[in-house]
């Protein structure tokens, strides 16, 4: 290799480390550029809006505020569960399944009880007069409640293991699917099966009886959704025109590479 080669070499290596160390800077001053940006758009928004919303103005329905709170309880439990079951999307399926299934079996007694409290007559007191006779008909379904158990307490355990159902089982009645979808549903909703209990009877008011069951189903579907699409990594993620000006200034990423294939050089 004569010096006229060795030069040029030398000469092409300060090049293309002169140009790596430009698309350096380059690209922080487009990280700059964007982060300025962002930030004027920020206190744009502020001013906008006056003071900045730390103590957002709850909603007109106290039953959508309740059911906000509980959604800040549950929707992370669910998460963790849901994203867990990562075999197949059928082992989700079956889990957000059985969760809606279970929410809905859960809370649809509970709307009966109050219709029926709404609906109740008073009661009147029976008076019995004691010299006439009474004839009790074993058969009728109004003395059932009278009958006398002789067994055993062992007997009595004995019967009512025999006669219980997997708890499982009955919690996946009437929803078909994967069943480790459904024992993973079944796990879950145990941890917050009460905290929907509760949040609920919080609302006598029947219109908001309402919205915080409607809206806490639609809320559910929406969030296995949410969890679906992150796992299938179809989100897409958030952007601004900032953002995409600022990008499509930037050198494109293979102009570096393509010089350095072109000279072969050992740097």
């Amino acid at each position: 290799m004569n010096q006229e080669e060795k030069n040029l070499r030398s000469n092409i290596r300060h090049l293309i480390q002169h140009v790596k160390q430009k698309k350096v800077n380059e690209q922080k001053k487009i990280r700059d550029l964007v982060s300025t940006l962002l930030q004027h758009e920020i206190r744009e928004m502020l001013s906008e809006s006056g003071t900045p919303d730390v103590d957002p103005t709850p909603n007109k329905s106290t039953g959508i505020n309740v059911l906000e709170e509980l959604l800040k309880k549950i929707v992370p439990v669910l998460e963790t569960d849901f994203k867990s079951l990562t075999t197949n999307s059928e082992q989700r399926q079956s889990f957000r399944a059985h969760i809606v299934n279970a929410v809905v079996g859960t809370l649809t007694p509970a709307q009966a009880n109050n219709a029926a409290v709404d609906n109740v007559e008073p009661v009147h007191e029976i008076e019995l007069d004691i010299g006439e006779d009474v004839n009790v008909d074993i058969g009728d379904d109004k003395f059932t409640d009278k009958f006398i158990d002789i067994r055993s307490d062992a007997e009595k355990a004995a019967s009512e293991e025999e006669e219980e159902e997997d708890p499982i089982d009955s919690f996946g009645t009437g929803v078909e699917g994967d069943e480790t979808g459904r024992n993973m549903a079944y796990q879950s909703f145990k941890k917050i099966e009460t905290s929907i209990i509760d949040s609920y009877e919080l609302l006598s008011d029947p219109d908001d009886q309402e919205l915080f069951y409607d809206y806490l189903i639609a809320n559910l579907k929406l969030y296995f959704d949410k969890f679906e699409g992150e796992l299938s990594g179809q989100v897409e993620e958030p952007t601004n025109q900032a953002y995409d000006t600022a990008k499509q200034s930037a050198p494109a990423e293979d102009d570096l590479g393509a010089l350095e294939e072109h000279f072969d050089l050992e740097i």
